[in-house]
């Protein structure tokens, strides 16, 4: 069995020249924002969406410098997601470390994210694949129209989402970069049709999974280690699976209606709301459709050939569900 860190020994190298490729073309003519971009690289996470890239292009021999671009492309994306994000939530951090908005202006960091954003569409143009760009763009789509979605339902007359329209949520937010980049890969290796919808699929499950835990983890982790207050999502009036689950017997919560109505609740009650849910064992429901989705990720990979890529995905999904943070 691939482990995770022999998952990282398989891409290593290239992963290396991703995060040198997302240092290049700033310019000398504007230090700071060098200096910004520089600051976002060094913060990044785990580099999940990149790595699924790389082993997706391994299936068969393709290019290495077009396949570093496109992982880069894809992490540069996500980066950009992110600087948006904080300024929308008001984050000041990430992952313990300052955000880019807790040092700049609103105005600097909206270009700075924008600057990402077009950087990305270049790094993914120099696949010269004309398809490659259009999955590009219309992910970049779908993300977008997600967060608008969700400014647009919030509100004093907001009520909670449903199951369906929850999935359609995390499916714009996290799952539809995980199964672009995840597809990117196989048409950049010229997969056959098939393989290449099941790259799709795995990568569209593995997101579910991925910010099914990120919820659960909302509501368990401790601030010091999660980098936000606990159940920050309810505190902004997103009510995510685990208080979904809890709405199902308790319909007339009035504190998850008053924080879905973003009529913001107090400290106290977000914490007593938040206990409530984990004594009624909707964090353990929730896991349980993690895990599901996981499992259908593993599921997608089986028609690829079984080596240590397919592996390393597979891994990849058991690794989504049984994090910590």
């Amino acid at each position: 069995m691939i482990t995770t860190a022999g998952i990282h020994d398989l891409v290593a190298e290239d992963l290396t020249r991703v995060e040198a490729r997302m240092r290049q073309f700033v310019g000398d003519d504007n230090e700071t924002l060098a200096e910004a971009i520089d600051y976002l690289v060094q913060a990044g996470g785990k580099r999940l969406r990149p790595i699924i890239t790389l082993l997706a292009t391994r299936f068969q021999p393709t290019d290495t410098d077009k396949a570093v671009s496109l992982a880069a492309a894809v992490e540069m994306l996500h980066t950009a997601t992110l600087v948006h994000d904080d300024l929308i939530d008001n984050a000041l951090f990430r992952r313990g470390s300052p955000t880019l908005n807790a040092k700049w202006s609103p105005g600097a960091t909206i270009l700075t994210g924008d600057y990402m954003f077009s950087r990305s569409a270049s790094l993914a143009a120099e696949t010269d694949s004309v398809r490659i760009v259009k999955v590009f763009a219309a992910t970049l789509s779908t993300i977008v129209n997600g967060e608008l979605q969700q400014l647009f339902n919030n509100g004093h007359d907001a009520t909670p989402p449903t199951l369906e329209e929850y999935h359609r949520r995390i499916y714009a937010k996290t799952a539809s970069l995980f199964a672009a980049a995840a597809k990117m890969g196989g048409i950049l290796a010229k997969l056959p049709e098939t393989l290449i919808q099941d790259l799709n699929d795995y990568g569209y499950y593995l997101g579910m999974a991925f910010q099914v835990m990120d919820d659960i983890l909302d509501f368990q982790g401790d601030e010091e280690r999660l980098g936000k207050p606990v159940a920050n999502d309810l505190r902004q009036g997103i009510a995510t699976l685990p208080a979904l689950i809890f709405l199902e017997s308790h319909p007339d919560h009035p504190i998850i209606l008053k924080a879905v109505a973003r009529r913001y609740p107090t400290n106290e009650e977000i914490q007593s709301v938040a206990a409530e849910i984990r004594d009624a064992g909707c964090l353990k429901q929730a896991l349980d459709e993690a895990r599901r989705f996981a499992e259908q990720a593993k599921d997608a990979l089986k028609p690829l050939p079984d080596n240590q890529y397919r592996q390393a995905l597979a891994h990849i999904a058991d690794y989504a569900v049984a994090r910590d943070i």
